[in-house]
């Protein structure tokens, strides 16, 4: 398959996907599973067996379209499967999500940036860049719950950060803010 035909595909593909999470977002806050975490809770719950997927795939969806709040959505798969069961459902959503915000990123360029988060907060974070201070700040955005990490994820698709110092830093710097929800929420 030629290369333009593989980007005209994924370009596509990119625009069903987006359109498919829209429509989810529309109907999640339509419906208030988005304000409340026993709202959210409920929802997912009601998917029985499918749970855990349906969760992963939120997860995703709120590292992407940052309309849902991170630490909600954590604190509601912690609540809904459990310290260990939630802790491994948010890894695998966060990064998944982490990886579709980079590649997102890295195809289209700043413009999703900006058409995704405010322009003030999204310079400040792209002047790392021309600094040549962004990886320390990637690495600690991994590490600690509360910053704009889906923001800086998208930011790091814009960088000259190679994909596989991407990914060793999410796999190993993110757990450490996961597993603070995860086990913060039972001393609660």
């Amino acid at each position: 398959m030629k290369h333009k035909t593989l980007k005209l595909i994924l370009k596509i593909l990119t625009v069903i996907v987006t359109i498919v999470f829209l429509g989810f977002i529309i109907y999640g806050l339509n419906i208030t599973i988005f304000h409340d975490k026993q709202v959210l809770v409920d929802y997912i719950d009601g998917f029985g067996i499918l749970a855990p997927i349906i969760f992963i795939i939120i997860q995703v969806i709120q590292v992407v379209l940052p309309v849902i709040p991170g630490g909600v959505s954590s604190l509601a798969g912690v609540i809904a499967f459990g310290p260990v069961y939630g802790f491994i459902y948010n890894y695998i959503g966060i990064v998944l999500g982490s990886i579709a915000a980079f590649y997102l990123a890295r195809s289209l360029g700043v413009r999703i940036i900006k058409a995704l988060f405010d322009e003030k907060k999204a310079q400040k974070y792209l002047n790392y860049i021309s600094q040549n201070k962004f990886y320390p700040l990637f690495v600690i955005a991994m590490f600690l719950p509360g910053l704009p990490d889906d923001l800086i994820c998208f930011v790091a698709g814009t960088s000259k950060m190679s994909f596989k110092k991407f990914l060793i830093a999410i796999m190993l710097c993110k757990p450490v803010s996961l597993i603070l929800y995860s086990f913060g929420i039972n001393l609660l």
